[in-house]
């Protein structure tokens, strides 16, 4: 399937050679969404991990171009947890 804009020309990003737009999806089960998207023609840009801001997080892209990020809250974390959890990420 392509998208079309007005004058008939493809405007999908693949068509246009990338996006500069990150669609996101919070949810509980983001590894269930994440395998069933990566089985289903998603390509992993960025693996599902645990983040040091509390999610578990990572980013497809879908076969016309659009990158999706995924994630689910783990652990809420006060401001100053992910400022100290970020130092130390940062710092390895």
């Amino acid at each position: 399937m392509n998208f079309r804009s007005t004058g008939g020309k493809r405007s999908s990003p693949e068509a246009l050679g990338g996006t500069p737009v990150v669609l996101h999806l919070q949810m509980e089960n983001a590894d269930e969404f994440f395998s069933h998207a990566a089985a289903n023609g998603a390509t992993v840009k960025m693996p599902l991990a645990d983040q040091f801001w509390g999610d578990r997080y990572g980013q497809l892209q879908d076969p016309f171009g659009h990158i999706w990020s995924v994630g689910a809250t783990k652990k809420k974390l006060s401001e100053e947890e992910i400022k100290e959890a970020a130092k130390a990420h940062f710092n390895q």
